[in-house]
């Protein structure tokens, strides 16, 4: 147990404040134990790969940092594989592991900051490809009775960058490992989202195996999202909108180059990315908060930005969207 811990080496914002008590958690019987040692005296903040968060404050709690680790193959068909992974696993380790076993699904995801434990909770997604297309189930510990439960797919609710975690049963369960299940050959590729199949042309591969896909994605987002090593980040910090075809169309009148991608006969999904570029925002800075110069999507932190500061800069984008396109964003992080 440490007190007064600094969180600013666990949250990719680099952002400097307290917490109370830490400690970090590498079993279940420890979260189990240090529940029942703290016996509600503080609230419980459940830490991961702190990588889609906003700190603004000190937090007044006992910080769980979650730390397990382990990986295993628990049943498999003709065509399948299920693999469960501990909630400490890093996200990106776990994907590049499931291509080297040769099983598909997990390619588009890679290089996304965070941990598996975490993944679940907001759907992560990229390049047409999110957790409900290949999480089987999840395990997670009720901070009620202390008991492991099982949730399936469709238990959780999974919308875009949604969960049944991220609302009703936020703050209520700890997730203590995923299962997924993934493709043996032959693999079902997703390469026409982004740039990805631009990507694999470049690099003249015109059979691409999932690894190929993986490289490609890697490339792409090292090519555009800032390394969070070097400057202080949590990836993309708002969704992308999904608004009307009504409003899509008036749109493409004044901007027909804006892109877009069905969503359903009545809705498009536009890049919130674009949106702020084409607001003039790409690369605007105020002190060390900032819009990244490559990456309008993402709001980064210079050096010694608060997360006050950082607030302040997406109020100031957001109003800017909306003052230009008439779409409100919303941040895709957490802010605490």
């Amino acid at each position: 147990m440490q007190f007064h811990t600094s969180l600013k080496p666990y949250n990719t914002f680099g952002i400097d404040v307290k917490a109370t008590q830490f400690v970090d958690i590498s079993s279940i019987e420890q979260l189990k134990s240090r529940i029942l040692e703290n016996n509600n005296q503080l609230p419980l903040f459940v830490l991961s790969g702190g990588s889609n968060m906003l700190l603004t404050k000190d937090v007044d709690a006992l910080v769980l940092h979650i730390n397990t680790k382990g990986t295993e193959v628990i049943n498999e068909n003709n065509e399948f594989v299920w693999v469960k992974a501990q909630a400490g696993e890093i996200w990106h380790d776990f994907v590049l592991q499931t291509i080297g076993l040769n099983l598909g699904g997990l390619e588009n995801l890679s290089l996304i900051p965070g941990k598996v434990g975490s993944s679940p909770i907001q759907n992560i997604g990229a390049y047409g490809v999110e957790i409900k297309d290949t999480m089987h189930s999840l395990e997670a510990l009720n901070l009620a009775s202390l008991e492991i439960e099982t949730f399936t797919n469709n238990d959780c609710h999974f919308g875009y960058r949604e969960s049944v975690f991220k609302n009703e049963l936020k703050g209520s369960y700890i997730i203590t490992s995923v299962t997924f299940k993934l493709k043996k050959v032959p693999h079902i590729l997703h390469t026409s989202y982004g740039a990805i199949q631009q990507e694999l042309d470049v690099q003249n591969i015109q059979n691409p195996t999932i690894k190929d896909v993986s490289n490609a994605v890697i490339s792409i987002r090292q090519s555009k999202l800032p390394d969070p090593k070097e400057i202080g980040n949590s990836g993309s910090f708002f969704k992308n909108p999904i608004i009307s075809k009504e409003l899509y169309h008036q749109l493409i009148e004044q901007n027909p180059e804006i892109p877009h991608y069905p969503v359903n006969e009545t809705e498009v999904k536009v890049p919130a990315g674009w949106l702020i570029e084409h607001s003039g925002l790409k690369g605007f800075r105020k002190g060390d908060a900032g819009v990244h110069t490559k990456q309008a999507l993402v709001l980064v932190n210079y050096g010694n930005a608060s997360g006050q500061e950082l607030i302040d800069m997406a109020h100031y984008v957001q109003q800017t969207v909306f003052e230009k396109f008439g779409i409100h964003i919303n941040p895709e992080v957490n802010i605490i």
